[in-house]
Order: C-alpha cells, then sequence, then structure tokens
C-alpha cells in the first residue's frame, strides 16, 4: 500500500512519500529510471534526504532511492536498536512494495555499511554492486587502534540527557552541509534534525555498534559482485594511525571481490563525504553501474 497523501502528523517530508510495511510508514524518495537501482543506506543521525544531492546525480543515468530506515528519520519510530537483519528486511520489503526491482545497487555510507553487508549476506542474488562511502566493516576492531574500536565510540555517543546541548551545533552543522540544497529542503532538515526525536534516534543509533559487528561475523562474506570503496583519510597527524588502518579495511574488502577498487580521498571528512566530494561519490556509482548489464 502507498501512501505519499497521507499527511504525517509528525515532521512532513519536504519531498518524496510513504510506504506502509507492516502497518508502519517508512519514508522513501525515488528519482531517475532504469536499472540497476541504486540504494542509498544513511549513516547514523544521517537520513535519507542528506543524500539529495548525490541522489540527483545518480538519477540522471539510473534510478536512486533514498529513505529513512524504521525508527530513523521521517520513519515512523520503532524501539533502537533493531538487528541488522531487521533493517536489511525492511529494506527489501520496502524495494519490493514500490516495485523497484532487483538486483541493487547499494551506496552504503558509515553505519549503512553494516546493513548493506547484512543484505548482501541475506540476500546476495539481489545485489548487483556496492559502494563503500567511508563504510563501517563487521571487522572493524580487527583493524583499528583501540581508542577508535566500537566500544569506544559507542562511549563517545553520548546521551539523551546531552541532547539540549547538542541541539545548536546539530543545527549549525546540518546548515553548512546544506548550505547548496534547495531552501526548502534544507530549513526543513534543519528544523527536523534538531527535534528531540531526531537527536535521540541519532544517539540510540551511534550507541548500538558492536552488536550489528557481531551479527555480520556470524555470516558469509560478500557476494562477487563490482565494490568500489571510498576511503576518507584526512592531513591530521593526530589521526594518521586510524586512516591508515582504514585504508587497509577497505583494501581487504575490495580484495575478497574479483572486481573491486579502492579511491582513497583526502579532501574531506567523514560525515562531509556526500557533500564535499559528490563527483566522486556519483563517478564511483557510476562505476560500479557500467560494469553491470542494463535493465
Amino acid at each position: 500500500m502507498t501512501n505519499d497523501s497521507i499527511a504525517s502528523d509528525r515532521l512532513a517530508p519536504p519531498v518524496g512519500g510513504f510506504q506502509e510495511i507492516e502497518g508502519r510508514r517508512i519514508f522513501v524518495h525515488t528519482a531517475g529510471s532504469g536499472g540497476p537501482a541504486v540504494v542509498f543506506l544513511p549513516g547514523a543521525s544521517a537520513v535519507g534526504l542528506d543524500y539529495y544531492g548525490v541522489q540527483q546525480g545518480v538519477s540522471q543515468f539510473t534510478t536512486a532511492v533514498v529513505y529513512d530506515r524504521g525508527g530513523s528519520g521521517y520513519s515512523d519510530p520503532l524501539p533502537l536498536p533493531r538487528t541488522a537483519a531487521a533493517v536489511a528486511t525492511e529494506l527489501r520489503e520496502l524495494l519490493r512494495a514500490r516495485n523497484i526491482p532487483a538486483p541493487y545497487v547499494l551506496a552504503a555510507h558509515s553505519l549503512g555499511g553494516f546493513y548493506a553487508y547484512r543484505f548482501a549476506q541475506l540476500f546476495p542474488a539481489e545485489v548487483a554492486g556496492l559502494v563503500w562511502l567511508d563504510g563501517l566493516h563487521r571487522d572493524w576492531d580487527d583493524f583499528v587502534p583501540a581508542a577508535s574500536s566500537l566500544a569506544a565510540t559507542e562511549r563517545m555517543a553520548g546521551d539523551p540527557e546531552q541532547i539540549e546541548q547538542m541541539r545548536p551545533a546539530v543545527c549549525a552543522m546540518t546548515a553548512d552541509l546544506l548550505a547548496n540544497y534547495p531552501a526548502r529542503l534544507r530549513d526543513a532538515l534543519i528544523e527536523a534534525k534538531t527535534s528531540d526525536e531526531w537527536l535521540r534516534a541519532g544517539v540510540a543509533e551511534r550507541s548500538t555498534l558492536i552488536a550489528p559487528a557481531a551479527e555480520l561475523r556470524t555470516g558469509p562474506g560478500l557476494p562477487d559482485v563490482p565494490v568500489i570503496a571510498l576511503t576518507v583519510v584526512g592531513n591530521d597527524p593526530f589521526y594518521r594511525e586510524l586512516h591508515d588502518a582504514k585504508t587497509k579495511m577497505d583494501a581487504a574488502l575490495v580484495n575478497s571481490v574479483s572486481c573491486g577498487e579502492q579511491r582513497i580521498l583526502s579532501d574531506t571528512l567523514h560525515h562531509r563525504l556526500c557533500f564535499d566530494r559528490p563527483d566522486a561519490v556519483v563517478q564511483a556509482i557510476r562505476d560500479v553501474v557500467d560494469r553491470l548489464p542494463r535493465t
């Protein structure tokens, strides 16, 4: 059942609509046509419309889908955390309900890497390719220094009591990141991202990283599909050990398939990747799509 015409009694998205999945509304916005469809999987505290800019670029050559997983963004609330399998299965049901045919190219940023990996484990025949946008890995703790482990990252996530303190910084960062977005979209996202509900959801997702990584480690590796990994490294010597670890980690990921490629970016930051370098993101997606049969 499609629910694009239903007005939200909560925050209303400036574009896109809703798809009902098991009695819950999932936000989704699709642009472009043709296949394979490219699906963006947001990071923690990010939402589908954060990827609107790169979605518009990808929509010039194929279907591009952004969405909010249940419990986040404009989608109906759910208790968090959720298992990676639950998130992956929900995404599959959403794409089927929207009549977007498989297989898909999954473009996964940050925490979205866990969910893309789980989708590929559970539904390997429905994955045509992967674009790793500085994504999290199930083997993260095997590579990074202890100070950057998943447990340490969870501890830095904050807690709901700090929400009021976070609000001004979130407002300023969102305004900066979305400076080139249409005003209607930018203003709506600034309002939503500084709401208690969205801030709490972001904290909850950033506070739960160990469990999904462990869940992924019980499953198989990636299917043998084209993979391009964009690895973000900076010039700050304080983070050199972490960036070296991430470079080795993404190299291992792309070397696990027969058609893998790593591209290192040193002129952006993890959370700014799709805003500072939309050209690199869109080009990586185009290159994966070009290596696949057109539908």
